[in-house]
């Protein structure tokens, strides 16, 4: 049994588009959650497996169970989030096997009370060779309905 909630409790995603399955561990500054590639999924290539620059994606998703999980020690609920960007993703590999687990990791390396972050994210097998890094910035606004607008109207914040 896992220390940690279902990651359905964590992250506001649902359906195909959850594609994370666990937290495997997490403190103040780190989270690594587990993926496992589905033949079936949407984003499954004709071979059935997950192509790579979907690692983006697993790395923001890891980022916000690790905000989340932050949140919740405080006794606060999560505030939605955004990914702004990501510097320097480099993939070893083209895709991901389905089936086989991936642990996807995330590093604070900068935050403030803005709700600027960036994280330093790693992605390995089950035998720990690393198949994708990335920096990636995220932003939690702190009224995220405003930020929004503003961003759909094209108003500066």
């Amino acid at each position: 049994m896992s220390i940690f909630p279902p990651i359905e409790e964590l992250l506001p995603h649902r359906g195909n588009m959850l594609l994370l399955s666990r937290v495997l561990a997490a403190d103040d500054e780190s989270a690594a959650c587990e993926a496992v590639p589905d033949a079936d999924a949407w984003y499954a290539d004709a071979d059935g497996l997950m192509p790579a620059w979907i690692g983006i994606e697993l790395m923001a998703q890891t980022i916000a169970a690790h905000v989340a999980l932050i949140a919740r020690r405080a006794g606060k609920p999560p505030r939605p989030g955004v990914l702004l960007g990501t510097r320097a993703y480099r993939a070893g590999v083209e895709r991901f096997a389905a089936g086989k687990p991936l642990e996807v990791m995330a590093r604070v390396t900068y935050r403030d009370d803005s709700g600027l972050g960036a994280y330093d994210c790693a992605m390995v097998d089950g035998n720990g060779t690393e198949l994708a890094t990335a920096a990636i910035t995220v932003y939690e606004p702190a009224d995220f309905a405003k930020f929004i607008d503003g961003q759909t109207h094209g108003e500066a914040q």
